[in-house]
Order: C-alpha cells, then structure tokens, then sequence
C-alpha cells in the first residue's frame, strides 16, 4: 500500500505541477492523484502502525495470502485515481465507465497484471479524452507490475528475512524459480536494475525516432512489462508512428519476453550459456515461425490500421511489419495493436490465438503458459509415446543438459490443462453473464477469456484490436479481472484462497 501510494503521489505531483504552469486538462486529475494518495497511505501507514512488534513469520501459508491479496486488494487501491477522477470532474461525459468502480478496477487490474485490455471506448469515452496525468498512472501501473510489486517489496524490505524468499517464489512466473544471485534480496535488486536500464535505454531510442518524451515514457512502460496500454486510440498504428518506431518497440517487446536472469548472465560474459539456453532457442523458433506464417499470409491482402489507413493490397514489406509486429505482440502478451486482426484470414487469426497461450520464457515480465511449460509437456507427450510401444524403457525428461524431476513434470502437465480448463470455464460463465447482450458471443467471449487470463488483452470479433471491453456487464467484469490475476500470479496464489482447507488452522 505504500509503494502504491508513493507511485501516485509522485504521479500525482507531475499532475500538479502541470496544472500550476497552465495545463488546466491536470487539474482534477491532479486532486484525485493526491487524494488518492493520501487514503492510500493512510490506510497503509495506519497499517503498519498498528501492526508493528507483532508476530514476523511468513510460513507458505501467508506468503500465499500475501500475494494473492496484494494483486486483489492493489488493483482497488490503484482503481481510486480513476474513480475520484470521473466523480470530481464536472466535464466528465455522464455515461463515462470510470463513474462505475467496476470499470475502475478492471481497468487498474488489467495494469497491474499487465494485460492491456481496456473499459476505455468511443469518443468522448475514448483514451485520448483522459488527462495525460491519468495515462501516464495506467502507464505505471503497468511498469510496477511488470516484474512484480511483490519483488520491489523483497528488494526494498530487507526486514523480511527469509520470508522473503518465500514471496519472491511465489511472485517469479515459471516452474522453475532459480535466482541469479545467492540471495534473494540481491536477485530483486539485480532484476531491477536491469528492468530500469532497458526502461532509459529504450524511452531514449522511441525519443531518437520521433516520439514525445511523454508518449516514449507511456510506450516503454507498457513495451518492457508487456501490457499494451497505449496513449492514442489507435495504438501503435497511429499514423504519426513510423516504421522505426514499429521496429524500437518490437526488438523490446521480444527482450522482455526473455528470461531476465539471461540478461545478468549476459553481462556477466557468460554468452555460451545464454544461447545454449533451450528456452530461449525455442522461444525465438516459435516467433520466427509465427512471424513468418502471418508475414505470407498477408501478402497481397486487405489490411485495416488501427489508425484509419485501409491497404488493398499489402507489399511484402508491409506483410512483414505488420505480421511480424503482431506475432510478437500477441506471443510476449503484450497486446499492442498495428492492424485490425478480424478482417485477417482465418490461418493468421488461429495463428495469434494459438500463440496467445505460449507467452514468453519463465522469468519474463510476459503472461501466458510459458515457453519453458511447452518445451516441458511436449517431452512429456514425447515419452510417455514411446512408453507405447516401449514399455520397458526408462527415458529421463531432460531441458538441455538437465533432466526435469518428476514432480515438476506433473505440476507443468497440471497446470496446462488448468489453463485450457479456466480459459473454457470463463469462457462459458462469460456466455452466460452476456446472455442476449452485445457481446454474449461464442467468438468474443471465448476470446476474452483466454486473453484476460493469458495476460494477453485483445482477443478477436468484439474484443479485438480496434474493440474494448466497456460494454461487457458488471458481472463479467469481475471475472475476467479475476481471470487476470489469476494468470498473472500463476493461479495457485489466488486459488488456494477459494480452498477451505487453506484456512484452517494445522
């Protein structure tokens, strides 16, 4: 809660000062900010306060709790700025969805998780008609999640002793949860540290190609953790985007779907191990194959920008931007948007929903099932075929030099067919809460699960690159932004709190 409320706050300031030197759009973005501020660290500082000299433990239990209720309850603290935003505002259109708290939260659930998807609509409800201080905090709220509130916290509280490694397991996505440095507290750090030199490093080059400072800082945000919020209604097929910005922000969205603990190995000259990486190599494979099917598919076809422009006929060249940009959004899950994929064929469209559930490498700040989970379960499939037709055969499951120990093995098939399972299940709930509503699909629905759940954000038909989630009900609001939290923590830490078991006492 005070990590939050110092994020706001010092959003909050900007608002202000901006507002003091003539931009009246800041105004009561600015007393939102700072209000939110202010009960955000009241309630965290009272907390605290009043919490102080008690019991330190952190068994798996409370980590568990911890995490899960850091996301739930962080997503309602984050919401407030765009809720006291649409109350305060006289301007404000009647029919806005931030005046619906709902709409609020999905909207700061879906930062946080880093998904992209959006309440935000039509004019006068669109992206744009926010105040730049609103979408510079939808913005961070994207780059805090990135690697996780809950790391910062291990990076930033050393008080929690060997509690810490606890959290910082639970947080970290991937089977496998390997730090790069001997301790916890350094492997935060040295994670963070990374996360902020590609931050400079690319708010520069989008700077360098044209861009805005503002409009730089917004995109690199929500390219390095893989979210998607952008500042224009077109996303990145705004016609004031050029082709080399197309290309900064693709080379970074395919950096933060690599494991970070690569980075530090890199830095630390050990090449070999990096690209001996099997993780890597098949991540990289699947994106060039993808890639690769979307480019030729879309050669000589209609292609719709998001930014208005209709091409008849597309070049190689611009197959290959589009493509190739769209395979790698949609497969890092970060879910920026060039072209309006519903008017693409079928074989792109069952392209990009295939990938949708890859995602990057474990320990990315990418959603999804995991490259490293897919390397896993096709082994598995691979040997327990040749069990088949030989049944005596005793072949370890081995990722490069390293055979993968039974359990985690099972928990890797386990949690595929979760995904598969949830993406279904919310599928149908989706269906059944948007009976005989607009978006009460087969198509839309479906797709909005898997891409809430995936961390993706845009899926197809009704929720695709040019739609939003604004006219879903209520009901199914909250689902999908469970959904999110759901595939952003890996599903065990929220699960396990619908368990009556957790909480009984042992």
């Amino acid at each position: 809660m005070l990590v939050l409320g110092g994020s706001v706050l010092i959003v909050g300031l900007w608002d202000l000062l901006a507002w003091l030197t003539g931009d009246e759009r800041q105004k009561f973005a600015a007393i939102a900010q700072l209000s939110s501020a202010g009960i955000i660290g009241a309630l965290g500082g009272g907390l605290f306060f009043f919490t102080r000299g008690g019991d330190d433990y952190l068994g798996r239990r409370e980590a568990l709790l911890l995490v899960g209720m850091s996301w739930l309850i962080g997503a309602a603290l984050a919401a407030l700025p765009f809720f006291l935003w649409a109350h305060l505002d006289p301007a404000v259109d009647p029919n806005h969805p931030f005046l619906r708290f709902i709409d609020c939260y999905f909207e700061s659930m879906s930062g946080l998780t880093t998904t992209g998807a959006s309440v935000l609509g039509t004019t006068p409800n669109d992206i744009e008609s926010l105040p730049p201080g609103l979408l510079l905090w939808r913005a961070t709220t994207h780059w805090m999640g990135g690697l996780g509130i809950v790391v910062l916290f291990v990076a930033v509280l050393p008080t929690l002793g060997v509690g810490g490694k606890k959290l910082f397991n639970f947080e970290s996505t991937g089977p496998t949860k390997s730090g790069v440095k001997p301790r916890i507290r350094e492997t935060a750090r040295v994670l963070w540290l990374i996360y902020l030199g590609l931050t400079a490093v690319q708010t520069i080059a989008l700077m360098i190609c044209g861009m805005s400072l503002f409009d730089a800082i917004c995109h690199t945000f929500a390219t390095l953790a893989t979210g998607g919020f952008s500042t224009r209604n077109a996303s990145i097929g705004d016609p004031q985007f050029g082709p080399a910005i197309y290309i900064v922000i693709t080379v970074f969205m395919l950096f933060a779907g690599v494991n970070f603990g690569l980075y530090y190995q890199l830095f630390r000259g050990k090449t070999s191990n990096v690209f001996r990486d099997p993780e890597l190599r098949l991540y990289l494979t699947m994106l060039a194959i993808a890639s690769i099917i979307l480019s030729v598919n879309l050669i000589n076809m209609p292609i719709h920008t998001t930014g208005g422009q209709y091409i008849g006929s597309a070049s190689v060249g611009e197959a290959i931007q589009h493509g190739t940009f769209q395979a790698v959004s949609i497969q890092t899950t970060t879910g920026f948007v060039s072209a309006d994929f519903n008017h693409w064929p079928f074989i792109s469209q069952a392209t990009l929903v295939t990938i949708m559930f890859f995602g990057g490498c474990a320990g990315s700040t990418g959603g999804g099932v995991k490259v490293i989970r897919v390397l896993i379960a096709f082994k598995v499939l691979l040997s327990s075929a040749e069990r088949v037709f030989r049944p005596n055969a005793i072949r370890p499951v081995k990722i490069g030099k390293m055979a993968v120990d039974p359990d985690v093995r099972l928990d890797t098939v386990v949690y595929v067919l979760g995904i598969i399972v949830l993406s279904f299940v919310g599928g149908v709930l989706i269906m059944m809460f948007e009976d005989g509503r607009p978006k009460g699909d087969m198509l839309t629905c479906f797709t909005a699960s898997v891409a809430t759940l995936n961390n993706i954000g845009p899926g197809l038909h009704l929720v695709g690159a040019t739609e939003n989630f604004g006219d879903f009900s209520g009901l199914s609001k909250a689902l999908m932004s469970l959904l999110m939290a759901l595939g952003r923590i890996e599903v065990y830490a929220i699960f396990v709190l619908f368990v009556p078991r957790f909480w009984r006492t042992e």
